[in-house]
């Protein structure tokens, strides 16, 4: 072999060996482009931004290939973006204090809907005007912990305790439950939906805000990371994206519409283009701006109302991105 083959297969070797790879035991590095997000439940006009910024081509515009997913269980996706399995998921500002709370490794980075949808629901014509005619009355409710505690503080503002009505397991039938009469009340229905339905069905509702009764404004619907993943510069590209989306909702509802339901053609009714129309005032106008005082004030209330044993710092919930380096 020649000297001159001999230095140019060394040659090869070396830059074979500088160049950047997988040495043994190593992971392949996180595609820089596919990004999987975990919806709350099935698709619905809370999703709004996130569909239009798919359908629009804002993803793509910020060189992103964004899979949405719904999950099979709703309690799954702050879990499975903890255990790694997912990028981002979608869940509610109350429920992040908890996971957090309970020592899931999670943070907001972003709000999908930055004002409350949850309300408590009576009939229009029924018997309850104010909230004190709830006395001695059957309320209605899906989930256990927050939507109790907001039941609880609602009560107060009449000078009622939980122990002054009687609480009933739904699951998610809150409507049907209404209408039939097997309860008088429900706690956790959206202003959004469930409002819309009951009108559609020719029996009003009438909803108690629970911001107006001396709960603290709180995001409803947010988007949560794993805390070892915030650094990541997909997320921060995902809520550009996001914001410019937004912006498109605001500017052209109309066409935005015609482009969530070009994706989810079963969504083309009333009841969706009514929550379609009662959503879009609530999105978040900057999706990834971070409101310190609004999570420590809305931490503490949960505090005072035993949901959560302590209120840590806002830093330990939520960031904004990108982050500093």
């Amino acid at each position: 072999m020649s000297t001159r083959v001999y230095r140019a297969i060394l040659l090869m070797l070396s830059l074979i060996l500088l160049a950047p790879g997988l040495r043994a035991g190593e992971k392949p590095a996180e595609d820089s482009r596919k990004l999987t997000v975990m919806l709350d439940w099935f698709v619905n006009p809370d999703h709004a931004a996130l569909v239009v910024a798919q359908e629009k081509g804002f993803f793509a515009a910020h060189d992103l290939e964004v899979e949405l997913q719904t999950p099979a269980d709703p309690n799954d996706p702050p879990k499975l973006v903890a255990a790694g399995k997912v990028d981002l998921a979608v869940s509610y500002q109350p429920q992040v204090h908890i996971h957090v709370n309970a020592g899931l490794p999670i943070k907001r980075v972003g709000t999908l809907v930055a004002t409350p949808l949850n309300s408590l629901m009576v009939l229009k014509n029924g018997p309850v005007k104010t909230l004190a005619d709830l006395k001695g009355r059957k309320i209605g409710y899906s989930v256990g912990g927050f939507e109790e505690a907001l039941l609880k503080a609602l009560l107060a503002r009449a000078n009622l305790k939980s122990e002054d009505v009687t609480l009933v397991n739904v699951n998610f039938a809150l409507s049907p439950a209404l209408l039939s009469g097997q309860v008088d009340a429900v706690i956790g229905a959206f202003r959004n939906f469930e409002l819309n339905q009951m009108d559609l069905m020719k029996k009003p509702g009438r909803a108690f805000y629970p911001e107006e009764e001396g709960v603290p404004p709180y995001d409803e619907l947010v988007l949560v990371a794993a805390r070892d993943k915030l650094k990541d510069p997909r997320l921060a590209r995902f809520m550009d994206a996001l914001e410019q989306a937004t912006l498109y909702l605001l500017n052209h509802p109309d066409e935005a519409w015609k482009a969530f339901i070009a994706r989810h053609k079963d969504l083309d009714d009333e009841l969706n283009r009514r929550a379609w129309r009662d959503t879009l005032p609530r999105l978040a106008r900057r999706p990834g701006a971070l409101d310190d005082v609004r999570y420590k004030r809305f931490a503490q209330f949960l505090v005072n109302q035993g949901v959560i044993s302590v209120a840590l710092p806002v830093s330990n919930y939520a960031v904004q991105l990108p982050l500093p380096e």
